[in-house]
């Protein structure tokens, strides 16, 4: 019996603790939100800018008006004020005037300073209106994969906005005033005010100059091939910042189609981050990579630089006939070294370098370059890529491996892994933010470049450039050359596949294309998504990177290369 008692008094005790310490805050804000009427002070958000300071987005003044229906006295008579002063039908009003179930009624969203300067004049008890601003972006559909949208109650929904939306959201503030029980204000009661805290601002990496231009440049061929989509990615090789990053087709910022959920999730999806496809012959600047490194380490599986290919148009592999795009007639792509290989973009070399090093080599050098992973952007929905488990891999499937077939990428893991294979070997985390500041532009963090691993030595790095260096200047990526300037490169032609056969006259042509070749500052990887006609990276892609390039030498001034 004793032990019984003892034992309802420490249940009682223990709950009577819980109460008065542990649920004390929680019950004093409930008791708080029945005896107060609060009018929401929202937070200004932080706005948007490019490196340079240039305005991406911001806000612009707006208000919403709110009613409690307890504390409206002229029902009838605010119904047929606000009706004319809203432009709303009086039936509504007037059924949500007299709704007492709900303690609080959004009226009207957002509207102009002078309705809610007209509604604060009438003085209507129950009704008042919070400042509520919309997001407003200068310049339209520019980057607007990027950049992102807010929902209806501000927060961030996609892009930067949502990613970044713990510093750009800030905290709301309230305006307090006692109530009865029903939500009547008490008569000669003051008001407690608890101010918001404004966002913070976010500066990208993001060159808005450099970004209209390669938007304007991608729009053109988008239109002139009759492309299905377009996409373009320009970033530092030095520390992997992103200069601009395009997705077309795009749509206004500021006007969303929120009422078409399905064309607003194709239109805002950032396929260079979130979508994969087969890279073509631009991935044979890593098996290049990875040739010429193990070369210089003297693995003897590796094709010496002047080496000679066979220079038949295939190669079989398991029983699979492996063929050249050329068919090698009046000996094109006969007696070839690597870097001439690199130049015709021929299949079958590459299919003798992937083979000669092995799949475990081979992969290893896949791990560095980071295939099959993520790169680690500032930025949501990333997709890894497909690369099939070694274990798994048949000969034939890795062959085409070396060529760019039988794995997927994103365009950002090409666009890195290209950068980490000519800026001396240094893979770095690509980053869209440079830094988070206050509105007054006081630096508050500041995003540092990340060194994620090496990929190849400087050596190989320089010997790869130079290679690539040529094919610019004497092969497949010539359209891509600026007299005076060292241009270096990587054309790329693919076929599509769907439901696991080749899409007959559907192909992604692309180019990857950097400079200076010698100390790379801008590189941009061009796709351009079923192409109509002309299909060929080299006469599709190859000149949008050319008209970039060119585009920053004219906005940046930059001079003539010394050779």
């Amino acid at each position: 019996m004793i032990t019984a008692i003892t034992f309802l008094f420490c249940l009682f005790l223990a709950r009577f603790f819980y109460i008065q310490v542990i649920w004390e805050d929680d019950l004093n804000a409930r008791a708080l939100d029945q005896w107060t009427r609060e009018i929401p002070v929202s937070a200004g958000r932080g706005n948007i800018y490019d490196v340079n300071g240039e305005l991406l987005a911001g806000n612009l003044p707006a208000y919403t008006v709110y009613a409690r229906a307890n504390a409206v006295t002229d029902a009838e008579g605010t119904a047929s004020l606000l009706s004319d002063a809203l432009a709303l039908s009086y039936e509504t009003l007037y059924e949500k005037l007299t709704d007492g179930s709900r303690s609080e009624i959004v009226l009207l969203r957002r509207t102009e300073k002078s309705v809610a300067e007209r509604i604060e004049g009438a003085d209507l008890d129950g009704v008042y209106y919070a400042r509520d601003d919309v997001r407003f972006y200068p310049h339209g559909a520019l980057a607007c994969q990027v950049l992102g949208f807010t929902s209806f109650d501000g927060s961030g929904s996609t892009g930067i906005e949502q990613y970044y939306d713990k510093y750009l959201a800030g905290e709301r503030g309230e305006i307090l005033f006692e109530t009865d029980l029903v939500g009547v204000g008490l008569e000669g009661a003051t008001a407690a005010y608890i101010p918001a805290t404004d966002g913070l601002s976010v500066r990208l990496t993001i060159d808005y100059r450099i970004q209209a231009l390669a938007e304007e440049v991608m729009r053109a061929v988008l239109e002139t091939s009759s492309a299905k989509a377009v996409r373009a990615v320009v970033l530092d090789p030095s520390d992997f910042s992103v200069l601009a990053m395009v997705n077309l087709p795009s749509y206004d910022l500021n006007d969303i189609p929120r009422n078409d959920l399905s064309a607003l999730n194709a239109l805002s999806r950032n396929a260079v981050v979130s979508d994969i496809y087969e890279p073509g012959s631009t991935f044979k600047i890593i098996t290049a990579a990875a040739n010429i490194e193990e070369y210089l380490r003297g693995n003897a599986a590796a094709y010496a630089l002047n080496a000679i290919f066979s220079s038949s148009r295939t190669r079989v592999v398991d029983g699979t006939t492996i063929r050249c795009w050329s068919d090698h007639a009046n000996g094109k792509h006969s007696n070839q070294t690597l870097a001439e290989a690199l130049n015709n973009s021929c299949n079958p070399c590459f299919v003798d370098l992937a083979l000669a090093l092995g799949k475990q080599t081979f992969y290893d050098y896949l791990a560095a370059f980071r295939f099959g992973r993520a790169t680690g952007i500032d930025f949501s929905g990333e997709a890894i890529g497909m690369l099939l488990p070694e274990s798994t891999l048949r000969d034939c499937d890795f062959a085409r491996i070396g060529f760019g077939q039988t794995i997927a990428v994103t365009p950002l893991q090409l666009a890195c892994a290209s950068a980490a294979a000519v800026n001396g070997g240094y893979y770095y985390a690509p980053r869209l933010v440079d830094a988070i500041v206050t509105e007054d532009g006081a630096l508050l963090e500041r995003t540092e470049p990340v060194l994620l691993g090496r990929t190849v030595s400087e050596e190989a790095s320089a010997m790869l450039s130079s290679m690539l260096e040529g094919v610019v200047r004497d092969g497949s990526g010539k359209k891509a050359y600026i007299e005076g300037y060292r241009v270096a490169g990587k054309t790329g032609t693919a076929q599509k596949y769907e439901n696991g056969h080749i899409a007959q006259g559907k192909y992604v042509s692309s180019f990857v294309g950097y400079f200076p070749a010698d100390d790379p500052r801008y590189l941009a990887l061009i796709i351009v998504d079923e192409p109509q006609g002309a299909y060929y990276g080299s006469t599709v892609a190859a000149p949008c990177a050319g008209q970039i390039f060119e585009g920053i030498i004219d906005l940046f001034r930059l001079p003539p290369s010394e050779e």
